[in-house]
């Protein structure tokens, strides 16, 4: 009954999740300007991260089948 969107205080969210949801969003559409700078350097660990895991993974199976 919270979440009611016909409340006679139409402005007001009394929970505040609103209001801080479109503070979120409004500082999404901020960032992409300043993290594209730095989008080289989380490509290259997202690789070594996978290559590890796969790497992980053939060891385990390695292991278990031999």
């Amino acid at each position: 009954m919270a979440n009611n969107p016909q409340s006679p205080n139409r402005n007001q969210d009394p929970a505040g999740s609103t209001q801080m949801f479109r503070a979120f969003v409004d500082e999404g559409t901020r960032q992409p300007q300043t993290s594209t700078a730095s989008g080289g350097g989380s490509r290259v660990g997202l690789i070594v991260g996978v290559v590890a895991a796969v790497v992980i993974v053939a060891a385990v199976a390695w292991l278990a089948l031999g």
